[in-house]
């Protein structure tokens, strides 16, 4: 097995190697070698490389200087990705045929809260010219994560409080809720996606492997 990375240059790499091995239990550390990569815009490489993905007849996602036919506008960037992924596409395809209008709908979202996230999806809203008032954007109550993220999640608090970004209620109920996670996550917040469902709701969960 080949692993490649990449890590910023201030990253102490020899230590990151072997925590990980530690981590996963193994007995030696394994042969690594450690090169120096050309500096580039990592971003706008994704950008050159990304073209428009159809999801189903009529419903694509494009990048803003690529706009066709009826367009979900998405620039690839630090937090979001192209939409080519299956689960993404899967979860695309049941809002395409639950979504008729007027439903109250929420995405779960990602459980690795980041501020990046809440920006970049400001972003990607207004270039589909959907407002604050059309599509809130909430954090997700901290209770539903482990102790030892309680600083970083209080910092991303005090972020969203100054932006007026607020956390989301817990007595807000929905036509609509889907969770395109990972299988942990989403065993572990199961009770917590459902509570957000009205009763009769659809609730569509992804990311689980077949395997799985």
């Amino acid at each position: 097995i080949y692993i490649d990375s990449i890590f910023p240059e201030c990253k102490d790499v020899d230590e990151c190697i072997l925590n990980t091995a530690n981590s996963i239990g193994l007995k030696e550390i394994p042969r690594y070698e450690v090169k120096m990569g050309e500096q580039c815009n990592w971003i706008k490489k994704a950008q050159e490389s990304f073209h428009p993905v159809e999801v189903t007849k009529g419903l694509w996602i494009v990048p803003e200087w690529n706009v066709q036919a009826t367009n979900i506008i998405l620039n690839p960037g630090l937090a979001f990705g192209t939409g080519e992924h299956a689960t993404t596409k899967l979860c695309l395809l049941l809002l395409r045929s639950l979504i008729k209008g007027g439903e109250l709908f929420l995405d779960y979202g990602t459980v690795d809260i980041d501020p990046q996230v809440i920006k970049s999806a400001h972003q990607n809203a207004a270039l589909n010219n959907i407002g604050p008032k059309k599509m809130k954007l909430h954090l997700v109550p901290d209770r539903t994560f482990p102790s030892s993220m309680n600083e970083r999640v209080d910092g991303i608090v005090e972020y969203l409080s100054s932006h007026k970004i607020r956390g989301i209620s817990e007595t807000e109920e929905y036509d609509v809720v889907i969770a395109n996670i990972l299988l942990n996550p989403l065993l572990q917040l199961a009770d917590h996606i459902v509570s957000y469902a009205k009763p009769g709701a659809v609730v569509g969960i992804s990311g689980i492997l077949s395997e799985q």
